[in-house]
C-alpha cells in the first residue's frame, strides 16, 4: 500500500493513508484483490479527478477488511461515471471473494471506491 502511495505521489496525487483495527493474516486472496482495488482506485484518482487528494483507507475489523480510496476531485452525482473496465474489474473481484464494492460521487464533489470483504470464509 505504501508502494502505491508514493507511487501516486509522484505523479502530483496527494495521498493520505490510514490505518485501524490490529492487522491480522489475511487470506491471500483478500490480500492481493485488497491491493489491486487501491490500485486500481488511485489509478482512477490519477486519470479522472483532476486537481485531487486522495485518501486510502483500510480499516481490520475480526470478520471483514475495508479498503477504500476517497478523493475530493470533480466527480459530481449529476453524471455518474460510466463503468468501465477498471470498475467491472474491481466489482467482479470483490463479489467473487464474498464482499461488496460501492463506487460513487460524493453528494458535493469527489468519488469513494469501498471494498469490504468477509473474513469468515464465507462466499
Amino acid at each position: 500500500m505504501d508502494e502505491l502511495a508514493e507511487r501516486t505521489r509522484a505523479v502530483g496525487v496527494p495521498v493520505q493513508v490510514t490505518v485501524t483495527g490490529q492487522r491480522g493474516d489475511l487470506p491471500d486472496e483478500v490480500d492481493q484483490a485488497g491491493y489491486r482495488v487501491i490500485q486500481e482506485a488511485l489509478t482512477n484518482v490519477a486519470r479522472h479527478a483532476g486537481p485531487a487528494t486522495a485518501h486510502i483507507q483500510v480499516a481490520y475489523a475480526p470478520a471483514e477488511l475495508t479498503v477504500a480510496v476517497v478523493d475530493d476531485g470533480q466527480a459530481s452525482p449529476a453524471e455518474p461515471p460510466t463503468p468501465g473496465v477498471g470498475l467491472r474489474g474491481m466489482r467482479e473481484r470483490v463479489s467473487a471473494l464474498g464482499g461488496t464494492l460501492r463506487a460513487a460521487a460524493h453528494d458535493d464533489h469527489g468519488f469513494t471506491v469501498r471494498a469490504t470483504f468477509p473474513l469468515d470464509g464465507s462466499r
